[in-house]
């Protein structure tokens, strides 16, 4: 009797260890494969592009944001390139060095000695999570997680006057990351990726593998490149691998060698289901992603076409899917003569076959509108493809009318976007994938999903849903939008900008403007509430607060300072 007690007391032991085994499995497997949700975007890259909007303008007129070299940086004294010459251009992004430190609590002496790559990371930071709905000093304490893609910049942070050791932390690539953990209290990793040109591609794959493991609930995933002194140029050029008018002819007969860009791109992401139980809207999903690495091949700085594929081969098997469920690539197509028919080959290798004519992969860079953002080329390439799939339209590769003869296009069904071309939804998923590979030898390549539709036992956030007078104010006759800033001067700026947008003409909610204000930004000690029954009316009031006259719909005001962010 008492053996068969204790066999029983075993059996009921190892019964109970199995099923909590098998439902840890359950919910490990369940994690594994959960899609990730792109919930928020924000980026500075050329053309003056400063948010989402802005760089889908360009992409869909088709513009070219080539320019000469910015005014600023005293570039013109020690140049080894004839200021005159044609390859004197490139992608930047104008006014790098502008940087509101007081915003940020920094002192304009530790300001001065940070690398701009690092006040860029900051604001686009800030601007990605309050885009996707959440007010950043909310996060303090949480395990959100910053994965960022950069290089040094060559920033001189010895002509810092007095900065000492600042002139350490303003330098070091790993505080990229690290001071968007520091300035917005983040607890989950933060880690600055370097592998040359696919840095920020590789920091987004990071980024899911950490968001499926469990080491952070939300993530900071891009990359940054400013070009604090005109190196890149010089050296390029010295070796004959720059384009001669500065410009990316991706996959081009015309192709004469890459064109250098500067810039910065952030995405915010967190698992769908997670996404979903807070009611941030979804972008698109992140189905799959794979890392590799050329290894010994036929150059150090060399593509290696196996390896293209092969990392191609392993994103779609993380994302469970074949080559010909995948729409539009998002090439690296730097532009150059040997990269890009490798780059091309390696894709019609492996996307052009077993597709029907009519169904052809479509091909392009958007390298080709703002040249080669380098660490940031990767998240800026994701950033395309999101708006593509948000606006059903694959926008045109510039300066590709005729296709490069190096490359045999008869090889697979893998067609140039020479042009626009419609990308509506047809019944099935719509799918993209983003290629980067670097010069260190790592290569990166992201599988993308159009949004799944919502979930109609989940409610995002409304008016109608506000506790207590909140309701009732956002919903009366009258609205009332909530704005505040760290100083007059730019609570001003928030007024300007938010006029402007307001007399942009495109469609607009009163009521949902000003719950987003009051419920997804921070609220600083220098506000102002602007009060109207229709857009008119608060287009007025904005228009009244930022000339400084008084208006019966406007009430301005101070409060307690909070300290630093």
């Amino acid at each position: 009797m008492v053996e068969n007690e204790k066999l029983l007391a075993y059996l009921k032991r190892v019964s109970a260890e199995l099923y909590e085994t098998r439902d840890r499995l359950r919910k490990f497997e369940t994690g594994e494969l959960e899609p990730l949700a792109i919930v928020g975007m924000s980026c500075r890259l050329p053309g003056g592009v400063d948010s989402p909007e802005s760089l889908w303008e360009l992409l869909a007129a088709g513009t070219d944001a080539i320019s000469g070299f910015p005014a600023d940086r005293g570039w013109e004294s020690g140049m080894e390139l004839d200021p005159d010459s044609s390859m004197c251009r490139g992608g930047f992004v104008h006014g790098a060095a502008d940087f509101d430190s007081d915003f940020f609590g920094i002192s304009p002496r530790e300001a001065l000695a940070m690398d701009p790559q690092q006040r860029l990371m900051l604001e686009t930071s800030w601007e990605a999570l309050e885009r996707t709905g959440i007010d950043p000093k909310s996060l303090q304490g949480s395990s959100t997680g910053v994965f960022t893609g950069a290089s040094f910049s060559g920033y001189p942070v010895s002509a810092a006057t007095g900065s000492g050791i600042y002139q350490l932390t303003g330098a070091a690539p790993s505080v990229i990351s690290g001071r968007v953990s520091y300035s917005l209290g983040l607890e989950g990793p933060a880690v600055t990726v370097d592998t040359a040109c696919s840095s920020s591609l590789v920091a987004l794959h990071l980024a899911a593998q950490a968001l499926r493991s469990g080491e952070c609930t939300l993530a900071l995933a891009g990359g940054v490149t400013v070009m604090a002194v005109p190196a890149a140029f010089s050296e390029t050029s010295r070796q004959e691998g720059l384009a001669e008018d500065g410009r990316c002819k991706a996959f081009s007969a015309a192709a004469d060698g890459t064109g250098w860009a500067e810039g910065a791109a952030v995405l915010v992401l967190e698992r769908l289901s997670e996404a979903r139980r807070h009611g941030h809207a979804v972008l698109a999903v992140v189905r799959g992603s794979a890392v590799n690495q050329d290894g010994a091949s036929n150059g150090l700085t060399a593509p290696n076409g196996p390896s293209q594929q092969r990392v191609i081969r392993a994103a779609l098997a993380s994302a469970r899917l074949s080559a010909a469920d995948v729409d539009v690539v998002e090439a690296h197509g730097t532009g150059t003569v040997l990269g890009d028919p490798i780059e091309a080959q390696a894709l019609l290798a492996t996307y052009g076959q077993d597709r029907p004519e009519d169904r052809p992969v479509w091909l392009g860079s958007v390298k080709s509108n703002i040249g080669h953002t380098q660490a940031a080329a990767g998240a800026a390439g994701v950033m395309k493809m999101v708006l593509a799939l948000q606006n059903g339209l694959m926008p045109p590769t510039l300066h590709a009318d005729e296709p490069s003869e190096h490359i045999d296009w008869s090889a697979g069904q893998v067609r140039l976007l020479t042009e626009a071309v419609p990308w509506p939804a047809d019944g099935r998923p719509r799918r993209a994938a983003v290629s980067a590979f670097g010069v260190s030898g790592t290569n990166a390549h992201v599988i993308l999903e159009e949004a799944p539709a919502a979930e109609t036992d989940v409610d995002e956030p409304t008016a109608a849903t506000a506790p207590g007078d909140a309701a009732s104010i956002l919903t009366g006759p009258t609205t009332a939008w909530l704005l505040s800033a760290r100083s007059a001067a730019g609570l001003t700026a928030q007024a300007g900008r938010l006029r402007a947008f307001t007399s942009a003409g495109k469609p607009l909610d009163p009521v949902d403007v000003g719950w987003s204000l009051a419920t997804t930004r921070s609220a600083f000690e220098h506000r102002a509430v602007v009060l109207g029954e229709s857009r008119d009316e608060m287009a007025a009031g904005l228009s009244a607060l930022v000339a400084g006259e008084p208006s019966a719909g406007v009430i301005s005001g101070g409060a307690a300072a909070a300290g630093p962010v």
